[in-house]
């Protein structure tokens, strides 16, 4: 049992939210545009060489973040491996989203334009909606 006394009014710690908006802002000084530099940051480097090591980058974190699910759904990972590996996921998402000039707003926007959607019924709308989009793409072709 601890011995230290509960704050009887905690401070509630930053939300996620809070969070992604500081790496995202920290990640856009890192651009190059704004003195980032390649060879004193990790993500400046990644900035510089472009959306295809961005992208790859990320794949080879979903992978990873894969791989620790899987050894904790068998029982040879820890729940921490998951949080860290989903965490380098969450990064690398953020670098890519920083180069193609958007933000943890933008997704935050969509998940809450999404939210109280049926996924069953959303999934559908995206494809009638894509659809849509196709054939008036092919009524344009034809004209």
């Amino acid at each position: 049992m601890s011995t230290a006394l509960a704050d009887p009014s905690p401070v509630p710690a930053p939300g996620a939210d809070d969070t992604l908006l500081r790496l995202a802002a920290l990640i856009e000084t890192r651009k190059p545009a704004h003195g980032g530099d390649p060879a004193r940051s990790y993500v400046a480097r990644l900035l510089h060489q472009g959306p295809d090591a961005i992208l790859k980058k990320i794949a080879e974190e979903a992978g990873e973040t894969l791989m620790a699910a899987k050894d904790l759904q068998h029982g040879h990972g820890s729940a921490q491996a998951l949080v860290g590996e989903m965490a380098d996921l969450w990064f690398h998402s953020l670098i890519a989203l920083a180069h193609f000039g958007l933000s943890p707003a933008d997704v935050t926007a969509e998940l809450v334009r999404r939210e109280g959607l049926s996924g069953l019924e959303e999934k559908a709308l995206r494809k009638l909606q894509q659809r849509q989009q196709d054939a008036r793409q092919q009524e344009g072709e034809a004209a």
